[in-house]
């Protein structure tokens, strides 16, 4: 056998497509340009399966990849569609003459029941090799099955309704698992729960469908001939092993609520529509007599499943009397109905037939149609042939119908991967909208489209809509790129001005006040949106234009703080003569650069108000760029103005801490013409060190002198030490003051004489005081009576200075008596250092042959040696080696030199020429060799190197040389 799903197009069947085509180029009016360069591929596609049966098919169906297929009375076909090369065949081992009725597989394509034509019902699973007969479902005629999709799995239904030709419905259980020869049976149970009636009695279960819902909720769905019936309840939880039994008890009593119709085709047939495996199905289609129930399921509804429930009836050639319809499957928009020659698809939205696919008589006539819920393929079969449906895309032009139908939400979901598509339904919509008169809506819909611009506009001007063209510039401001500035520019002034037009057209009218607040709302919503804020940053300029032709101020001061132009508020306020709402705009924003630009004019109006924002600003503001503007203020000379411009200043140098000479001076200048009594107090804080001061000495003391402060000027005269000016001054204000500038000069005692003179001067000349000059002389050691007396006139009688006379006599004679003493002191002195020299001439040391050398421990006889009076000795290169270390650089330099110098001189005179020769060499300004060891001998042995200061000196020093640390410590190694 060939492969039995190698799929060919079926040359010879002939099908009609219905359904509208594309064009293959079109330019619409939205501007998108549509290109297909090939044929679309139609919505439902046949394919014959490349598959002889070897007998007739008398059943088939398939789920979960898993197709099934009975041929003749005795063999059963199972093939995995994912292994199509590996096909099962199984008998059933019938001996009789019983036929397959019908067969039923489960959607997880596992659990397989055959109904025969003898009320038998047999059972094959997914993965056995058995047909196991059903004992407690016979004498059953099994109609329909409704599968437990919520606790079915590969091992077990879990429990099921069956529906039978005797209008019963049961339910039951089966169970996959083979336990031998005595092991239990497939069937768990099978017990009978309700019985359906029509107008004769019990009539067959066509159908039967089981879900569930949320919130614990169940329903049923069962159908006979002319009725279609619900079952509602609600299922405990946890109380799956009941089973459906507590929801058909309930309609014990009553019968369930149904929908019947007169016509009848003698059966009927259920389908549902499931977007995903085991998902809820979302829509239904019931095929009976008088055409197909078409609607939507709705689980959450308490009294009903069913909604939007419309009939469809059948197309024409089409019912119970002409070509009554075999099987019905539903997908998404569509449900195929099954005839004898043909499939005919009709579309559940607008109920046209956009499928007629007739069939070949060679294959004979069509028996049954199922679907896969887990692929989406249609599935039909003759006796002789099988075929197959491929769905593709069957949403593609959906939203036309829905277009077509004006419901424009749904047809923008299914076109929202189509910006073309989508283009034309906004622009439909946007057209329905206008023509109803909902202007807003039909300028929302317009500005989404591609639409020439300019029609758009003029059709709403041409209606007096300036609403609805506000609404339609302004969603289309919101959709412009951030390149499109000319446009963004163009679409802002629009707007800004038929904002105004509006506004100015409703002002003046009472009757029209709520009108105006909206549309003032709006106005400013779209102002201060920030989806807007973009565009309207860029085109500030000539929206402020707008308003001012408009003469609308309230907005372009909104306007400008919405765009934080603070400054074109703070002018207006200002232009306004509304300071302190400007002043409370500036503190408000803190920007230093608007309080620079608006102080000069605030400050004449509200400065002690502007003072405290500066003040509250601090350190933000720049004191410097502040003071033209106190300059200007504070030129009228009024207590006040100077007032308020001193108070900043000494915040900023108090508080703040300036040290700028500029805010300094100019403080000083404040002080000068408005405080004065504040000027020496501030110079005094301001200390008396000219490198501490922050102010200008030479500009301060100009000051102070053009307006006669003469303290401050003293004070300045002594910061900068001109000690002599300040006493002169001084004595025009205060001799007190000019006596603490006399003892400023603490080191130069020269000029303290000097300046006590000029005060004794002016105190016995200008005053003609002998007391306060006799009280000066007091106050300054330096001076003596003799000083002062030339100072004094001739008829000035010697009474006034008796005492003070006295007094330099008796000093001078004190005086005269220590020198005394310390001569006397200095001549015992002498006397006994010349009595110690005579003393240290007669003293000598002694030297034996086996004293060694205090350093090298060798006998000290053997070289040249040095001898100390504290005892030690040492040979002359030893002590040499010992003293180098501890002198300074300088005199290790000049005994480098003189041993240099000692080395090259010549060896001491033996006789009168050697002699001779070293006077000559004396005689010529050389140092002799006597010398040269003198020096060096003052250098070495000027004291012990043990006993002396060297030594003393060297108590830091380490023990071992920093330089040598390492070699010293690797020998200990």
């Amino acid at each position: 056998m060939a492969s039995i799903l190698d799929e060919y197009e079926d040359s010879l069947s002939r099908s009609t497509v219905l359904q509208p085509g594309c064009p293959s180029v079109g330019i619409p009016h939205s501007g998108y340009v549509n290109a297909q360069l090939e044929k679309e591929a139609p919505i439902f596609t046949k394919q014959r399966i490349d598959f002889t049966p070897s007998e007739r098919i008398t059943s088939l169906v398939v789920s979960c990849n898993q197709l099934c297929m009975s041929l003749g009375k005795d063999t059963l076909l199972r093939i995995d569609l994912g292994k199509a090369n590996e096909p099962n065949h199984m008998e059933l081992g019938r001996k009789d003459d019983a036929k397959v009725h019908k067969m039923f597989l489960d959607p997880t394509g596992s659990h397989l029941l055959i109904a025969l034509s003898s009320t038998e019902v047999l059972y094959v699973n997914r993965n056995g090799q058995k047909v196991r007969p059903l004992a407690r479902w016979k004498g059953q005629l099994v109609e329909s099955v409704g599968w437990n999709k919520a606790l079915g799995t590969e091992s077990s239904t879990g429990p099921i309704l069956v529906g039978t030709a005797q209008g019963q419905i049961f339910e039951a259980e089966l169970s996959a698992s083979e336990g031998g020869l005595f092991g239990p049976a497939p069937d768990l149970y099978f017990r009978p729960l309700y019985v359906l009636n029509e107008e004769g009695g019990p009539a067959p279960v066509c159908s039967l469908e089981a879900e569930r819902g949320p919130e614990g909720r169940g329903f049923v769905i069962a159908t006979t001939r002319q009725r279609l019936f619900q079952f509602i309840g609600r299922v405990a939880e946890g109380a799956e092993a009941q089973g459906f039994s507590g929801l058909f008890a309930a309609y014990a009593d009553h019968p369930p609520p149904f929908r019947e119709f007169p016509s009848s085709l003698g059966y009927s047939e259920l389908a549902f529509y499931t977007p995903k495996l085991r998902s809820a199905p979302r829509a239904f289609a019931w095929m009976m007599g008088d055409g197909v129930l078409y609607g939507s399921l709705d689980c959450g509804r308490p009294d009903s499943l069913l909604s939007e429930e419309r009939v469809w009836e059948y197309p024409e050639g089409v019912g119970p009397g002409a070509s009554p319809p075999l099987a019905i499957v539903l997908t998404q928009f569509h449900f195929l109905l099954l005839l004898a020659d043909r499939v005919e698809a009709v579309c559940t939205l607008t109920g046209q037939v956009v499928l007629r696919d007739h069939f070949l008589e060679k294959f004979g006539p069509l028996k049954h149609m199922v679907k896969d819920s887990s692929t989406g393929h249609l599935w039909a079969h003759t006796e002789r042939a099988v075929f197959r449906y491929h769905v593709q895309r069957e949403a593609r032009d959906v939203w036309r119908t829905y277009l077509d139908m004006n419901r424009f939400d749904l047809a923008k979901e299914y076109c929202r991967e189509r910006p073309d598509c989508l283009d034309t339904v906004l622009a439909r919509e946007a057209d329905f909208c206008f023509r109803q008169r909902r202007y807003l809506e039909s300028a929302r819909c317009y500005a989404l489209t591609q639409s020439y611009f300019e029609e758009i506009a003029l059709k709403f001007l041409e209606a007096r809509q300036e609403e609805a063209l506000a609404e339609f510039l302004q969603r289309k401001l919101a959709n412009l790129k951030p390149a499109e500035r000319t446009q963004a520019t163009l679409l802002t002034a629009w707007l800004t001005e038929l904002y105004l037009s509006r506004l100015g057209a409703l002002q003046g009218d009472p009757d029209a006040l709520n009108l105006y607040r909206e549309t003032r709302e709006r106005f400013r919503s779209f102002l201060s949106s920030p989806r807007h804020k973009e565009w309207l940053f860029a085109s500030r300029a000539s929206i402020h234009e707008l308003l001012a032709s408009h003469g609308d101020t309230e907005h372009m001061v909104y306007f400008a703080v919405i765009m934080q132009d603070y400054e074109r508020v703070v002018a207006y306020h200002c232009q306004h003569e509304a300071y302190e709402e400007a002043l409370a705009v500036l503190a408000r924003h803190r920007d230093p650069q608007l309080f620079y630009k608006f102080s000069p004019i605030l400050i004449r109006h509200i400065p002690r108000q502007l003072v405290d924002a500066w003040i509250e600003m601090g350190s933000r503001l720049d004191a410097r760029q502040l003071i033209p503007a106190l300059v200007n203020y504070s030129q009228g000379g009024e207590a006040q103005q100077v007032s308020q411009a001193i108070r900043y200043m000494e915040f900023c140098v108090n508080v703040l801490g300036e040290t700028e000479q500029a805010i300094h001076n100019y403080l000083l200048s404040l002080y000068a013409r408005g405080q004065p009594a504040s000027l020496l107090a501030y110079l005094e804080q301001a200390g008396a060190s000219p490198h501490r001061v922050h102010y200008d000495l030479k500009y301060a003391l100009r000051l102070c002198a053009e307006h006669g402060h003469h303290r401050a000027c003293v004070h300045v005269y002594k910061v900068l030490e001109l000690y002599e000016e300040a006493v002169d001054l001084a004595l025009q204000v205060d001799v007190d003051l000019a006596k603490q500038c006399a003892d400023l000069p603490e080191e130069d005692e020269e000029l303290r004489k000097k300046l006590w003179l000029k005060i004794a001067r002016h105190v016995v000349q200008e005053e003609e005081d002998v007391q306060t000059a006799m009280a000066c002389l007091a106050s300054c050691p330096l001076l003596k009576i003799e000083d002062v007396l030339p100072f004094f006139p001739d008829f000035v009688t010697i009474d006034h200075f008796k005492e003070a006379i006295c007094s330099s006599l008796k000093a001078y004679n004190h005086h005269i008596q220590e020198l005394q003493r310390e001569m006397e002191e200095a001549t015992a002195s002498a006397q006994r250092i010349r009595r110690d020299l005579q003393e240290l001439r007669g003293r000598y040391g002694t030297v034996e042959p086996q004293d060694k050398c205090a350093t090298c421990d060798f006998p000290l006889l053997n070289r040249p040696f040095y001898l100390f009076l504290c005892g030690h000795m040492f040979h002359a290169d030893c002590l040499l080696q010992a003293v180098r270390p501890g002198l300074p650089a300088y005199k290790q330099a000049r005994l480098e030199e003189l041993q240099r110098k000692l080395g090259a001189a010549p060896p001491p005179a033996k006789g009168s020429a050697r002699a001779k020769e070293a006077e000559v060499g004396a005689a010529a300004g050389g140092p002799s060799r006597e010398q040269l060891k003198a020096d060096l001998d003052e250098l070495v042995a000027a004291e012990c190197v043990y006993c002396g200061e060297l030594m003393i000196r060297s108590i830091d020093r380490p023990f071992i040389d920093p330089q040598r640390y390492e070699e010293e410590h690797l020998s200990w190694l």
